[in-house]
């Protein structure tokens, strides 16, 4: 059985003739500046984010790659880009520049083919060739899949689990391939509730001009960028933690949220033409677990009075009490990125 999935379908016609080529933080964050900013959460809730939704870009890498990159880089805001293979392996240096800014790196197929025509063995050998061509270049192997026309039947659904592939539609077509206009972009991008996840293009200057609007219309609503869960093929905080299922907790931040938890309050004392220093007291608890995360292409080179563990991307630190005191901190090294400074996800007891 053949199925088109997502509301709208794409025309079926070639790739050349569709594209013309491919809140306001991380989800889940809060922006951090030289005066001192206090964030209280429990293991369950974000500081900001009421929910999460997927901003995907199909057909990527394109020349216009860069372009997208820095304009997310700019909104505070990770994607996931859905790549072809054949435009991987000719672009690789493009493929590996999504992983740097912070971008989450998918399979889109070999081709961009109507790959429910395909006999098995040729679906096997399209997403098996794509997943080598994306992780020779970034190094990460993809954990999604979106198949080329939001075309899918068992076969192929099948296949991609085989590979170990969580196939991803979409909820809300942007129609940025049907050249929709910025307006439209944004009005369509509107509809996005907490879960959801839009389809984007790499490679559409309409699309990176709507970009600003819809993240401050996400922010204006309390919805937060996130990462696509493996799992669910839903929208989640990027380190994979759930949407909170009631409000983040209200009243003044220095105060413990009435389950437990801790405070953790972050300074900027240093700034230098290439790195910072951030400074994190923790109020509420002894025995404390603090998650700090940086704005890509910025690294955390070196931390004191904590025992520190970093997730997958390299972006997000986990700081751990380790018996120096309840203060600690770390220096920022921001390898071309100066606007942007630490963002303290978390602080939890234990």
């Amino acid at each position: 059985m053949n199925a088109s999935i997502g509301g709208s379908r794409r025309p079926s016609a070639p790739r050349t003739s569709r594209l013309t080529v491919r809140l306001a933080v991380l989800a889940s964050t809060v922006a951090l500046s030289a005066v001192g900013l206090a964030v209280a959460a429990t293991p369950s809730s974000a500081a900001t984010c009421n929910g999460y939704v997927g901003l995907t870009f199909d057909d990527g890498p394109t020349g216009n790659t860069s372009a997208l990159l820095s304009v997310l880089r700019a909104n505070g805001v990770r994607a996931t880009m859905f790549n072809v293979g054949q435009n991987v392996q000719s672009n690789q240096s493009a493929a590996r520049a999504q992983v740097d800014a912070g971008m989450w790196v998918a399979n889109h197929s070999w081709n961009h083919a109507h790959m429910t025509s395909m006999s098995q063995s040729q679906m096997q050998s399209d997403l098996s060739q794509t997943n080598s061509a994306i992780q020779s270049a970034t190094g990460v192997r993809p954990q999604l899949f979106r198949p080329p026309y939001g075309e899918t039947n068992s076969t192929l659904q099948s296949v991609a689990t085989s590979l170990g592939l969580r196939q991803v539609i979409w909820d809300v077509d942007s129609q940025d391939w049907n050249g929709a206009s910025v307006s439209q972009i944004v009005s369509n991008a509107s509809r996005l509730q907490a879960g959801q996840v839009i389809l984007m293009h790499d490679g559409i200057q309409n699309t990176r001009d709507a970009i600003p609007q819809i993240v401050a219309n996400l922010s204006s609503r309390n919805l937060c960028p996130g990462m696509i869960s493996p799992s669910t093929g839903r929208a989640v905080a990027p380190d994979g933690t759930p949407p909170p299922t009631t409000p983040p907790p209200t009243g003044t931040p220095t105060t413990p949220p009435p389950t437990g938890g801790c405070t953790a309050t972050a300074t900027t004392p240093n700034v230098w033409g290439d790195r910072y220093n951030t400074s994190v007291t923790v109020e509420g608890a002894s025995n404390w677990t603090v998650v700090v995360a940086v704005t890509a292409p910025q690294r955390i080179s070196t931390t004191w009075n904590g025992s520190p563990s970093w997730d997958s991307t390299g972006y997000v630190m986990t700081m751990r009490s380790n018996g120096s005191g309840n203060t600690f901190g770390f220096t920022t090294m921001m390898n071309g990125n100066s606007g942007a400074r630490a963002q303290i996800r978390s602080c939890t007891t234990g």
